[in-house]
């Protein structure tokens, strides 16, 4: 209550402090707007001009739709997209109920083999496929007689991009079917409802809104993706490619960015249903509720571990064929191992270089992306005033996740490489590449930072305000500690996904700041496809050491920050 009653004089002797909150807001906001807004406000305005410079607004989108060839890819790149959605969302759904609905062994296993692939570019997939069923493959007889004459092109592209996007999809899945009141089950057994009834009324209308998501999601991923179609594809234009094609190989920039613009719609509508789809999702606990738990079944549950082990034989078969053809002296001739393709990626193409820009770029992305993203958390759950600032800055954290890599990689070029923008000297630099890349991964890691702050009663603000404590110690001595487990798993995305993204940076590198990542598209172009599938390996091997550092860093962190859960 003596708290209450010095409110007033608290709040003007902490005036400053208000002050410098605002300020450190007002930074982020800068941030955010001069590396988010600004670059795809460049693109428009690109889209809106000739090659002089001149506004003839909609003349470049009219070009474009009379161009056959580029219409031809906006629709493969939407059929695509929805073949791969159909294919691999049933397919998802069927393993995350597997491993949620039934009392199947060695659930962790299956789990682990079917995330394997998120650590490693997304290209690994169409590298794999190459050597399973290429122009020299192992099996390209095989699907010759099935009636597919060869890989490359849009069979390719489907398969390649079902492999990749799975455990994206899996994730969502399995969260959503997680979340189930066996209440509703006891009571549907109690009135003798079948299986099939059961699944058709309780667990589907529980897990549709994840359906949906995962729909978004995978439909996103897929007409975004740059680095399958580009190796696999051949001939098979797709809007991810244009957008390359246009930019490095035709210079036409007002081509390039108006393919841009449509790929960035299917996005935003992808994003903006989800959004609303989120917020129509009511809650599937309540405190009474009582957590689901499987009953063993001896036939239900032999099927699915059948099921759940022929999708990890065939996640295992892709990554297993890309490690062994790494190590082939020859393909297909020699088969013996050798370290020759590490030798002609890591010394003689120079890709141990990039090797190393890899790695230095994905820690400054864990390192700086962390604590920016969680900073500007911070500033937004736990600090007053501003209100209309903070409106932007929601608005602003939440955008890169509907810009596609590509697209923002573009606007990184019309914005930094201007010779009036002041932060020109950037251009090119391996600063702009990790700048790049933390702002095309924000969105996920500000949503984490939310969930752990929310997490927090604001109580502790209040108490600190009423004792005299400034926001900065209440930051450093109570929220920070309490939070370390969601920084650690921040950094571990920031980091994983730096070393494994191709789209947000491909545009923006010299020879001095090419990533490993970019490296393998260059091999493969020069048809070292070996050497492009070891360096594919090595970044899987990079990211699988860093992903148990980062288990260790947690244990660590757990152990002296988090005594008082117990």
């Amino acid at each position: 209550m003596a708290a209450l009653l010095h409110a007033p004089t608290v709040r003007q002797d902490h005036h400053w402090i208000d002050r410098l909150a605002h300020v450190l807001l007002a930074l982020v906001a800068i941030i955010l707007f001069y590396f988010v807004a600004l670059p795809l406000g460049s693109i428009l305005i690109q889209a809106l001009q000739s090659e002089k410079g001149e506004f003839v607004w909609l003349a470049n989108f009219i070009a474009y739709a009379q161009t056959p060839a580029l219409l031809g890819s906006l629709w493969n790149s939407l059929w695509v997209s929805g073949l791969v959605t159909l294919i691999v969302l049933p397919l998802a759904f069927t393993f995350a109920y597997a491993l949620t609905r039934s009392c199947m062994p060695y659930k962790a296993l299956f789990r682990g083999i079917t995330l394997v692939p998120l650590l490693a570019p997304s290209l690994l997939a169409a590298i794999s496929l190459i050597y399973w069923f290429g122009n020299q493959g192992v099996l390209k007889s095989w699907l010759q007689s099935i009636g597919i004459e060869e890989i490359y092109g849009a069979p390719g592209v489907v398969l390649a991009e079902c492999i990749a996007v799975f455990p994206h999809t899996l994730m969502i899945l399995v969260t959503a079917l997680s979340m189930s009141d066996a209440r509703l089950f006891e009571a549907a057994d109690a009135m003798g409802t079948t299986a099939l009834r059961k699944f058709l009324t309780i667990t589907l209308p529980g897990a549709k809104y994840g359906l949906i998501s995962a729909a978004m999601v995978t439909f996103t991923l897929v007409i975004t993706d740059f680095g399958i179609p580009k190796v696999i594809g051949g001939n098979f234009n797709v809007l991810a490619t244009d957008v390359f094609k246009l930019v490095i190989g035709q210079q036409d920039f007002a081509k390039g960015a108006v393919v841009a613009i449509l790929l960035l719609t299917p996005a935003v509508l992808s994003f903006a249903a989800d959004n609303y789809v989120s917020r129509r999702q009511t809650a599937m606990l309540t405190a009474r509720a009582i957590a689901y738990r499987a009953k063993p079944s001896p036939l239900f549950d032999r099927l699915m571990t059948l099921y759940c082990s022929v999708i990890a034989l065939l996640v295992l078969a892709m990554l297993g064929m890309a490690v062994f053809a790494s190590f082939a002296t020859f393909w297909p001739y020699n088969l013996t191992p050798s370290l020759r393709h590490y030798t002609l990626g890591l010394l003689d193409a120079e890709v141990g270089v990039a090797f190393f820009n890899s790695i230095k770029m994905a820690g400054g992305t864990a390192l700086f992306g962390t604590a920016l993203v969680f900073t500007g958390a911070y500033l937004l759950e736990k600090t007053k005033g501003m209100d209309g600032l903070r409106g932007l800055v929601r608005l602003l954290a939440v955008v890169p996740m509907a810009v596609p890599g590509l697209v923002l990689g573009l606007g990184y070029i019309f914005f930094f490489n201007a010779p009036d923008n002041p932060l020109n000297g950037l251009y090119h630099t391996l600063t702009l590449l990790t700048l790049c890349t933390i702002v095309h991964f924000y969105t996920t890691g500000h949503l984490t930072a939310v969930t752990a702050l929310k997490a927090l009663d604001s109580e502790f603000e209040a108490v600190s305000a009423s004792l005299k404590v400034p926001f900065y110690k209440t930051f450093w001595r109570v929220t920070l500690p309490v939070c370390t487990p969601a920084l650690v798993d921040m950094a571990r995305y920031f980091f994983i996904n730096a070393m494994t993204t191709i789209s947000a940076v491909v545009f923006l590198y010299s020879p001095e700041t090419k990533v490993a990542s970019i490296a393998i598209l260059n091999l493969d172009e020069a048809g070292e496809m070996g050497a492009a599938a070891a360096m594919a390996v090595l970044i899987g091997l990079a990211s699988t050491v860093a992903t148990l550092f980062f288990m260790m860093l947690a244990w660590w962190v757990n152990r002296r920050t988090q005594a008082w859960r117990k």
